[in-house]
């Protein structure tokens, strides 16, 4: 049955079939996003036992109320971890324990008397990698060590001190690198090798750039 010259059947329209080839366009597309998005997801890289971790990072803060006030710190250095353990602890606690050292080549002290550049070492690095969630693997660490400066620290105390650490942070986990994002506390002493010693307390945020190294 004909509906007439005027009428034009959906099938050949000519403004459904781009519509169409535009959908199946727009369908592929998707299909590419996905086959690049998911294999990076699924191969980030993660704490595995027996995995090291390496690090750059870098991280500054301002002094807090418990010791020297209107003092900045800066500092920055390489780190070195070793995943020791397989998954531990129930629920929310579960995790692997990795070990770390940093070293810390740039460290500076802004005092209201003057600006004191030094070098650091830490040398007790304990970590507990939570379990991940998508990209994100959280983590609590505490550190341990000393630092060295070519001026006293805190002013009119000592110019060698120890540093105590804690941070809670995580990993963005990607397929090359792992960015990491934390808050730390640290408190700078000299451990009674000076008199006074009225220490050095910094709230700090830190950044790095590292990756995991599975076993092989």
């Amino acid at each position: 049955m004909s509906l007439g010259p005027g009428y034009a059947h959906v099938g050949t329209d000519p403004f459904v079939r781009p519509a169409k080839r535009n959908e199946r366009f727009g369908q592929k597309l998707l299909a590419i996003f996905l086959s690049l998005t998911i294999p990076t997801l699924l191969h980030a890289q993660a704490p595995e036992k027996g995995g090291n971790e390496i690090q750059v990072w870098a991280g500054g803060g301002h002094s807090v109320p418990g010791g020297t006030k209107n003092t900045g710190a800066f500092n920055a250095g390489l780190r070195y971890g070793w995943v020791l353990t397989d998954p531990h602890l129930p629920g929310l606690l579960r995790g692997r324990f990795e070990y770390a050292l940093d070293a810390v080549p740039i460290f500076l002290i802004f005092q209201p008397a003057n600006t004191a550049f030094g070098m650091g070492f830490d040398p007790l690095g304990l970590k507990w990698n939570f379990q991940r969630h998508g990209r994100f693997s959280p983590f609590l660490e505490l550190t341990g060590g000393v630092v060295f400066t070519n001026h006293n620290v805190p002013t009119g105390t000592n110019p060698v001190n120890f540093m105590d650490q804690a941070a809670l942070g995580t990993h963005i986990l990607g397929e090359r690198y792992n960015v990491s994002l934390e808050l730390r506390y640290m408190h700078v002493s000299n451990a009674g090798l000076a008199t006074p010693n009225p220490g050095l307390n910094t709230v700090q945020v830190r950044l790095g750039v590292g990756k995991f190294f599975a076993k092989r």
